[in-house]
């Protein structure tokens, strides 16, 4: 970790503004259904305290589109930060503005407040200058931990630290080490499974890594446009068939390099993707026309466990199937089953992985749950965080 970071810096009687990544997902009495990405935090959080900080926290939640949208409305997650920290959290009606300056400027040290959404005023992720000011303003050091927001060029992000001396907080520096680890000098074998829907949001981190690990695992949704680029019949899988020869292009790579690329072998299908029909598994070159892929099938499950077992660091980033429903849930329960028996370095890549971890309350038999999916795939396909870019060298 080449970046200041927070240990670095005096923070005794300061302002500290933290940028946070609270959009955790919420049940439908606007309860917080999963506070993984709060806990992360905590030890910058706590480390502030420590040093006798006073501490102003900000994050987005959802996407309310630059106005106040009341669902959307932080209260909930200061309440669950609150219980977390045992100490209390004043939850700020705004994120900018006179009465969010008088609330900073009569904290006392050791006492915490969370702003309101940030997403509520559009110059957030339109990164308008005035908005970045307004938002500085109260504070005399800003602090990133919110890696997961940290791919978005937004004001909190990257025009903050251009106005406060910034450093980085204590889950950024622990997503930085491990991920930058993946691309540097991960333990071998190394192995990689690859999932989710679409394909072209991972391509740039597959062509990067196809040449660093020793197995890499396709399967969920995304799998069909490799069988697509085969020949094979997909029905109604979703397939983009602009990326055919970039498929293609990764597979001749891979056995250029000796990467053993598995596939699945069968896979279930369906003709309706809720989970009511409960699918079928056929062999993935028997797919029938008007059914989509919803898991992978048994065999799969067999020959991805077996290829992971032997390895001594995995990335995970994308399901094997549509997990959200009991049904189609099988493929992705049994990879991260097989995640947590290994001895080595398991590493989740965020997103919809670490929700499905958590679920299967598997998450803290992995040795490390990103909480950046999008953030995650960019650092790892070698592109620049603007955040990260935002904050200074050591």
């Amino acid at each position: 970790m080449t970046k200041r970071t927070v240990k670095d810096v005096d923070v005794a009687g300061k302002r500290v503004l933290v940028r946070v990544d609270f959009n955790v997902p919420q049940d439908e009495q606007g309860g917080i259904s999963d506070d993984s990405r709060i806990r992360a935090v905590l030890p910058t959080i706590e480390h502030l305290l420590e040093q006798h900080a006073r501490i102003i926290v900000c994050s987005h939640l959802g996407r309310p589109g630059g106005v106040v949208d009341e669902s959307l409305r932080l209260a909930p997650v200061g309440r669950r930060l609150a219980e977390l920290l045992g100490r209390p959290v004043t939850a700020l009606a705004d994120c900018i503005g006179p009465e969010v300056e008088a609330a900073a400027a009569g904290m006392r040290a050791g006492e915490v407040v969370l702003l309101e959404n940030l997403r509520f005023h559009p110059g957030e992720e339109a990164n308008d200058p005035g908005f970045a000011v307004a938002l500085a303003r109260p504070a005399d050091l800003f602090v990133n931990d919110a890696f997961g927001a940290s791919h978005r060029a937004h004001a909190s992000i990257v025009g903050v630290p251009r106005l406060l001396p910034a450093v980085a907080g204590l889950l950024m520096e622990r997503e930085l080490d491990v991920l930058s680890n993946l691309l540097g000098d991960p333990e071998h074998p190394f192995g990689a499974v690859i999932g989710g829907a679409k394909l072209s949001s991972k391509l740039g981190m597959l062509e990067s890594i196809v040449g660093r690990v020793d197995h890499l695992l396709i399967g969920g949704g995304m799998a069909a446009t490799f069988f697509r680029s085969r020949g094979l019949n997909t029905g109604r899988s979703l397939v983009e068939e602009g990326r055919l020869e970039a498929v293609r292009r990764l597979e001749d790579e891979a056995r250029a390099r000796g990467v053993r690329l598995l596939l699945p072998s069968d896979v279930v299908v369906t003709e309706r993707l809720d989970g009511e029909d409960g699918g079928r598994t056929v062999p993935a070159e028997a797919i029938p026309d008007g059914w989509a892929m919803a898991d992978i099938g048994p065999r799969s499950i067999a020959a991805f466990s077996e290829a992971l077992a032997g390895c001594r660091t995995v990335f995970w980033n994308g399901p094997m199937g549509v997990f959200e429903q009991p049904a189609f849930a099988v493929g992705t329960r049994a990879i991260a089953a097989a995640l947590a028996r290994l001895g080595g370095v398991t590493v989740i890549g965020g997103g919809s992985t670490a929700e499905a971890v958590t679920e299967f309350g598997l998450a803290d038999r992995m040795t490390f749950v990103s909480t950046g999916g999008g953030a995650s795939l960019q650092f790892l396909a070698g592109e620049e965080l603007p955040g990260v870019a935002a904050l200074p060298e050591r």
